[in-house]
């Protein structure tokens, strides 16, 4: 008799990927197990060869779709991001033409990649400005043109695929104690996946936290509410992971599970985080690929001492995104604030104004608002300092000296318009 069961497809799965890369490394991580007080080991799925695990599902089940003889005269996909990048390695290793749906607002970048890891394969069409428009279009172009739509997370194929990372890590750890699994969600995929391998693999499984951008928490306000809910705004900057609503497969396999089980990670603390392990580490990783890390100080308590796994799902970083990951950071570790301010339209107003500044506070921008005011001048005003506790001291000199301001670092409205 056939084992069919998860575990046995899960393993079929693996196995075949080695086709196209070997196990992805299981990496102690000297720096975060000592800062954390644990042994804290990174699953570099940053390092397959598209830069993330999408691969393992988009591959998964192409395969499966090819050896079911069903007649398919090509595929497609609808996505921006690491989705697309690992379908189109799909088609030119199984040399099947694949058509990717992305929106005209996707960055070059991610074209020019997508483009090189699928070659002569694929085909790419821009359309729409959102990825609810490239789906639209991508289902109808696979319904007139009988070609296969590869869905990102939502499928039993994609699930297994994305499983294949949990089979591995239990291989690569042997008989070591595993007690901790952090991983990202975003449609759910990858988390569903380990998930069910570690239910139904037999034996003691470790303990299971899941991670989502705070600007996107379709799991854990799924978990709330007890029942499937799609969010009505999303927080974008995540890219990787910040989904409306996580898949339905997905969420049968997680519902079980409780609110406080998936860490919500704030998107500056992310921010600095990456900036972490790019400066100490040397580990490029996009936003989504960063979670699992961030995670830890939500559970510094929770991990210490224990034998902990952290799924670095991607690498796929866009350095012109660099800038901005600096400032929100700076932003969130209340290293950079920016301030309104109502200035006297006097000579020697500035230089006062200046010498209020303490030795470590640099001006980082300043802009007169209002130029024609004759009195006094509305200024912008952005500041940087090397420690967070010097901002009292400069707001309290600002008081003293009769400088009226508003402190617009946290009003997202504001922030958005003037900076």
């Amino acid at each position: 008799m056939t084992d069919d069961s998860f575990i046995s497809r899960v393993a079929t799965a693996e196995t075949a990927l080695r086709d196209l890369f070997p196990a992805t490394p299981l990496q102690l991580n000297e720096h975060l197990s000592k800062k954390y007080g644990a042994r804290i080991f990174l699953k570099r799925e940053d390092l397959t060869p598209v830069r993330s695990y999408k691969i393992r599902g988009a591959f998964n089940f192409m395969r499966k779709t090819m050896a079911s003889g069903a007649a398919v005269r090509a595929f497609c996909c609808a996505s921006a991001g690491n989705h697309a990048q690992g379908f189109a390695f799909a088609c030119k290793h199984f040399g099947v033409k694949g058509r990717v749906f992305m929106p005209v607002t996707t960055p070059q970048q991610k074209i020019d990649k997508t483009r090189v890891f699928g070659g002569e394969a694929i085909e790419i069409e821009l359309t729409g400005d959102f990825f609810d428009d490239c789906y639209t279009a991508a289902k109808a172009y696979s319904a007139a043109a009988n070609a296969e739509f590869v869905p990102p997370f939502d499928h039993e194929d994609i699930v297994e695929g994305q499983a294949s990372v949990a089979r591995e890590i239990r291989e690569q750890l042997g008989d070591e104690c595993l007690d901790l699994v952090v991983m990202p969600v975003g449609g759910g995929g990858l988390a569903s996946g380990m998930t069910r391998y570690f239910d139904e693999e037999g034996g003691s499984p470790p303990a299971l936290r899941f991670v989502e951008p705070l600007g996107a928490p379709s799991l854990r306000s799924s978990l709330e509410k007890r029942i499937l809910t799609r969010m009505p705004q999303i927080d974008g900057f995540v890219d990787g992971a910040a989904v409306a609503q996580i898949g339905d497969i997905p969420f049968e396999t997680l519902r079980r599970f409780q609110p406080d089980d998936v860490i919500l990670a704030p998107e500056g603390r992310l921010c600095n985080t990456m900036l972490e392990m790019l400066n100490l580490e040397g580990i490029v990783l996009e936003p989504a690929g960063a979670l699992a890390i961030d995670a830890l100080e939500s559970l510094k308590d929770e991990v210490a001492g224990k034998t902990v796994v952290l799924v670095v799902s991607g690498g796929n970083f866009d350095f012109e995104r660099l800038p901005d990951v600096k400032e929100r950071a700076l932003r969130y570790t209340g290293m950079k604030k920016y301030f309104i301010l109502r200035l006297a339209q006097r000579p020697g107003a500035l230089k006062d104004f200046l010498n209020l500044l303490g030795p470590d506070d640099d001006i980082a921008r300043f802009e007169y608002l209002k130029k024609s005011a004759r009195d006094f001048g509305s200024i912008l005003l952005g500041i940087e300092t090397r420690d967070p506790a010097n901002f009292p001291a400069l707001l309290a000199r600002f008081a003293e000296d009769g400088i009226r301001y508003q402190d617009i670092t946290d009003d997202q409205i504001v922030a958005d318009l003037l900076i």
